[in-house]
């Protein structure tokens, strides 16, 4: 296809996002489904997702690439733990050795998606943002693959005083390229990933960074080159060490994340310790590592090299759990009456999460509330016909979970072709099913917004897995028809919305 300017182009499969996930999608659609044509729409000027948008210092991956890299392309680095830069390079070569980028239209925003029963397709309303033209195209499936949160929102909290503060307030979402801060005094505010990730980087050239922490985070180092990876690629050719490496680590996460679940003591013991280990004598790692809740509620924090602990170390680097009570002219003002002087304060507090990009979706002229429909296999949505999405691990490498969306949404499609069928939705179980939250997982960012999101179910192909091992069984192995799924012909397609009983009353909230 030419371009999505003129008339109302119509494709197999619309892609919306070009960042890690659209394009893991787009490689198993064209390595299986060859004959299915497919567009990949991208709101930014260019691909890569978050590992294009995000620019503050030391921006890393949080775990390892052997996992995080795609199952079909090895990560040929030594570098186990790679920055933004070597990341955005991998998923361009990527693009570019499959032909994907062929199919990638960048500064194009997605806006409305409406689904006609009588037409059989999906008509997507297309924001040209380079030029402020806007066109139309038509798709009989959409895949959403834009991510989780807001790209053009970041969240902070109302800081009382932050009009009075003389420096810079600056938010890592929105990084400016012409910051400077070697020599100064900084305050990051914050204790996720984005804050572990900042402060070692930014501790190298500025005069001190404290960290606030309202809540401390579990954190553990991570050798940057996995030395076992390294000697497999030596011994194997590159996708056969790419697979062993992959497998070995594979099971590490599932390891530490299934002790953590089931002896969260012990777990957070050994974290304890570890800590203990990599700080300075004396140091209070009761108060600044000891999170108040069992180790992977929320997401363990992992920091290559203990180069956080050695920031510390150095005294380049310090934590003070306190909450912020007030700006001031020269600082921050906390709880405990302790002043933090600062030229330039980082609000690392967190995303707004946002899945399906935003976009206002209709099914037959009717508005989609996502928060009234339940996940099927984590892919799609009942009575949302023809429409997937994708969503990665929280406790594991995100593109694990990626690349199975991928296959199993390739079955579906070749099933659908062998039947002849041309339209498929989930339908909830005719007994009702009792529904809990779609992430069930403790982070803040996540906690804010799930009242807006869809609902899982607690059981079968309802429940969104979390666990690889569960996750090939059910969408690499186990049947497509599973008894959910409703499939019809391109001249049956037409809902009768009228014989659907309301939603509210399909499915019941357990908590």
């Amino acid at each position: 296809m030419e371009n999505t300017g003129t008339g109302r182009d119509r494709v197999d499969v619309l892609i919306v996002g070009a960042g890690l996930s659209g394009i893991g999608v787009a490689h198993y659609l064209q390595d299986r489904l060859p004959h299915k044509e497919y567009l990949i729409l991208e709101a930014r000027d260019t691909l890569g997702g978050t590992w294009d948008l995000f620019r503050y210092p030391g921006i890393r991956s949080d775990s390892d690439l052997s996992t995080f890299s795609y199952e079909f392309r090895p990560w040929q680095s030594d570098q186990a733990i790679a920055p933004a830069g070597m990341i955005l390079d991998y998923l361009r070569e990527t693009a570019a050795e499959e032909g994907i980028d062929t199919h990638i239209r960048c500064s194009r925003r997605v806006t409305e998606l409406s689904w006609s029963s009588a037409e059989g397709c999906w008509t997507a309303r297309v924001q040209h943002t380079d030029t402020g033209d806007w066109s139309e195209l038509t798709a009989s499936w959409v895949f959403c693959a834009g991510g989780y949160y807001r790209y053009d929102q970041a969240y902070t909290p109302s800081f009382e005083g932050t009009e009075r503060f003389g420096g810079t307030i600056v938010h890592p979402q929105f990084w400016p390229e012409d910051l400077e801060y070697a020599g100064k005094q900084i305050v990051v505010i914050g204790s996720g990933a984005t804050a572990m990730t900042l402060i070692p980087a930014l501790a190298e050239t500025a005069r001190h960074v404290t960290m606030v922490q309202r809540t401390p985070t579990y954190v553990l180092p991570l050798p940057s080159v996995d030395r076992a990876a390294v000697r497999t690629r030596r011994r194997f050719a590159p996708d056969r060490a790419h697979a062993i490496n992959r497998a070995r680590n594979i099971r590490r996460q599932r390891l530490i994340w299934t002790l953590s679940r089931r002896f969260p003591g012990l777990v957070r013991r050994f974290i304890r310790r570890v800590n203990r280990r990599l700080l300075p004598e004396g140091y209070p790692v009761e108060v600044d590592f000891n999170p108040p809740y069992d180790p992977w509620d929320q997401r363990l924090c992992i920091v290559p090299d203990g180069d956080l602990f050695r920031a510390i170390r150095a005294g380049s680097a310090s934590i003070v759990t306190d909450r912020v009570r007030t700006f001031t002219e020269r600082g921050v003002q906390l709880e405990s009456g302790r002043e933090l002087p600062a030229d330039l304060i980082i609000t690392a507090t967190g995303l707004n999460l946002q899945l399906f990009g935003g976009i206002r979706v209709r099914v037959d002229g009717n508005p989609v509330d996502f928060s009234e429909h339940v996940a099927y296999r984590g892919l799609m949505l009942n009575d949302i016909p023809n429409f997937a999405y994708a969503v990665g691990y929280t406790n594991a490498s995100w593109t694990l979970k990626i690349g199975l969306l991928g296959e199993y949404f390739t079955r579906l499609l070749a099933h659908m072709d062998a039947e002849g069928w041309a339209v498929c939705r989930a339908e909830l179980p005719a007994d009702g099913l009792d529904t809990l939250p779609l992430l069930d997982f403790g982070a803040g960012y996540v906690q804010r917004s799930l009242a807006s999101l869809p609902r899982q179910g607690d059981r079968g192909p309802w429940r969104t897995s979390t666990d690889y091992r569960d996750d090939v069984k059910l969408l690499r192995h186990a049947p497509v028809q599973d008894g959910s799924l409703r499939f019809e012909p391109a001249r049956a397609a037409h809902l009768d919305t009228a014989a659907i009983t309301p939603l509210r009353c399909a499915w019941r909230p357990t908590r």
